[in-house]
């Protein structure tokens, strides 16, 4: 029997936000030196991403190293805007809180800020028990210490749990704690393969 849900947010219940895609296309709204910024945004996100960056510092670190024609609201604001629900996906999983039968979290790496923005504009709150972001646990999957973490403060037995992520190389430690790890590719599929498993709603 399945009883805890553990789902990705970025690519699976929305845009994954500030991807490469999103990066690509600040480079050319704010006119930023592609290479530079790359680098920069690798150096940095890491440490963003587990909490030890504030967005400001990322920001310092990334973008505004130098003076710019633009300002470090409008670029945050450009950022948030890259962030958008996938409703079927959101759907899915409130009918599955609905049925009562399981607990559903999230488990995904994100920064503090996007991660709070994420959670209020996808209206998320009401369905998830839980919030397991890299930003407040100070680890990042693909670690197998996030899922240890995140296993052991919902209490949930690894046989009994799904884990739902776009990302294939996030997949492999949750199987090796015996979870039941599905690749996301579209909401249907994910109802289909979650059916498999005896989870419906």
């Amino acid at each position: 029997m399945i009883t805890h849900l553990f789902f990705d947010v970025g690519g699976v219940l929305g845009t994954s936000g500030w991807g490469s895609a999103a990066r690509a296309q600040a480079v050319e709204r704010f006119g930023l030196d592609a290479q530079d910024f790359d680098r920069r945004h690798r150096e940095a996100v890491g440490q963003w991403e587990v909490g030890r960056l504030t967005l400001d510092e990322y920001l310092d670190c990334t973008v505004f190293d130098q003076p710019r024609p633009f300002t470090r609201e409008a670029f945050a604001a450009f950022m948030r805007d890259q962030s958008r629900p996938h409703p079927e996906t959101i759907a899915l999983a409130r009918a599955l809180a609905a049925s009562g039968r399981y607990r559903l979290m999230t488990l995904n790496n994100e920064s503090a800020e996007l991660n709070a923005h994420r959670l209020r504009t996808f209206g998320l709150a009401p369905i998830f028990a839980a919030f397991f972001s890299s930003c407040w646990l100070g680890v990042a999957k693909p670690s197998r210490r996030i899922f240890e973490l995140a296993l052991g403060m919902a209490q949930a037995e690894p046989a009994h749990s799904v884990f739902v992520d776009d990302r294939a190389q996030n997949l492999a430690p949750a199987r090796a704690l015996g979870m039941h790890a599905l690749q996301f590719t579209t909401a249907d599929a994910l109802r289909d393969e979650l059916a498999a498993l005896g989870v419906t709603p």
